[in-house]
C-alpha cells in the first residue's frame, strides 16, 4: 500500500521568525498521526534552517518549494539541490502553475530540475496540471500528458523511488474551486496510466500521487479515499496547524 503523503506549500507567506512556531504547532498536532502519514513542509527557502531546527526529533520533514538545475553558478535568486541538503532539508516542489505561470517555467525546465533534485537525493513533488480554459477545452489528458512525458524525460524507472507527482488543477488553486472527488480520481487514474507506459506498470503502482487544489479538512477524506489519490499538497490549509492536522488525520484513516 502507498502510504500518504501530505505536503504543505507555505508559498510566500510564513517569515522565519515565525516558521519555528508552526512547525513545532504542526508536529504537535500531527503526532498522533504521524507514523501513518509522510508529513512535509516545504517552506520558502530562508525559512529552511529554522523550519529543519523546529523538525528535529519529529517526523515533519522539510523541503522547499523550488530548485535550481545547476549546482552552483551565476543564477542569481535561485538555489541549487546542493544548498537545500545542505541547509537540511529532504523534498523539493518543482513545477508549481505559479511558477509556470509568473516565472517561466516550461516543461523542459521542470525535467532539468526534477532530474537534479532526484540526483540529489531529495524526494521530489513534481507538479502537473490543466489551466480552466484546457479543462472546457477537452484538453486535460493532452496537457497533462505532455507535462510528465517531457517533465520526466531521461527520469528512469529507480529514480521513481524520489518521486511523487502533484495534481493541481489550475483553475482550483487557491480559488476555492475543487475538482469532485470523481474528476480528481479520473486525471489521477490518467496519470497512473501514463506512468505505466513511461515506466512500467510495476513502478507506476508504487508512485505517490498527490491532489494540489483546495483540498481542506472538509472534503480531504472524500477526495483521499479514491484508489489512486495518494495525498495533497495544501496551500492556505497549511497555514494553519489545526487546518493542516485535519487534512493529515483523514488521510490516516485512508491509510
Amino acid at each position: 500500500m502507498r502510504k500518504k503523503i501530505i505536503a504543505g506549500n507555505w508559498k510566500m507567506n510564513i517569515k522565519p521568525s515565525e516558521t519555528a512556531a508552526l512547525v513545532k504547532a504542526v508536529a504537535e498536532a500531527t503526532a498522533a498521526f504521524a507514523d501513518k502519514v509522510e508529513i512535509v513542509c516545504c517552506t520558502p527557502a530562508i525559512d529552511v534552517p529554522a523550519a529543519v531546527a523546529a523538525a528535529a526529533g519529529t517526523k515533519v520533514g522539510v523541503g522547499t518549494e523550488n530548485c535550481h538545475w545547476e549546482d552552483h553558478g551565476a543564477y542569481t535568486g535561485e538555489i541549487s539541490t546542493g544548498m537545500i541538503v545542505d541547509a537540511g532539508a529532504n523534498y523539493v516542489i518543482t513545477g508549481h502553475s505559479e511558477r509556470r505561470q509568473y516565472f517561466g517555467e516550461t516543461d523542459e525546465t521542470v525535467n532539468k530540475r526534477t532530474r537534479a533534485a532526484i540526483a540529489a537525493g531529495l524526494t521530489v513533488m513534481m507538479c502537473v496540471g490543466e489551466t480552466l480554459a484546457e479543462r472546457e477545452a477537452d484538453l486535460v489528458e493532452e496537457v497533462v500528458g505532455r507535462q510528465l512525458k517531457v517533465g520526466l524525460k531521461d527520469v528512469t524507472p529507480a529514480d521513481c523511488a524520489k518521486l511523487v507527482i502533484a495534481y493541481e488543477p489550475v483553475w482550483a488553486i487557491g480559488t476555492g474551486k475543487t475538482a469532485t472527488p470523481e474528476q480528481a480520481q479520473d486525471v489521477h487514474a490518467f496519470i497512473r496510466a501514463t506512468l505505466a507506459k513511461l515506466f512500467g506498470a510495476e513502478t507506476a503502482e508504487t508512485v505517490r500521487i498527490q491532489y494540489g487544489g483546495s483540498m481542506k479538512p472538509g472534503n480531504a477524506a472524500e477526495l483521499l479515499a479514491k484508489r489512486d489519490i495518494d495525498g495533497g499538497l495544501i496551500g492556505g490549509a497549511a497555514l494553519k496547524a489545526a487546518d493542516f492536522a485535519g487534512i493529515i488525520s483523514a488521510a490516516a484513516a485512508a491509510q
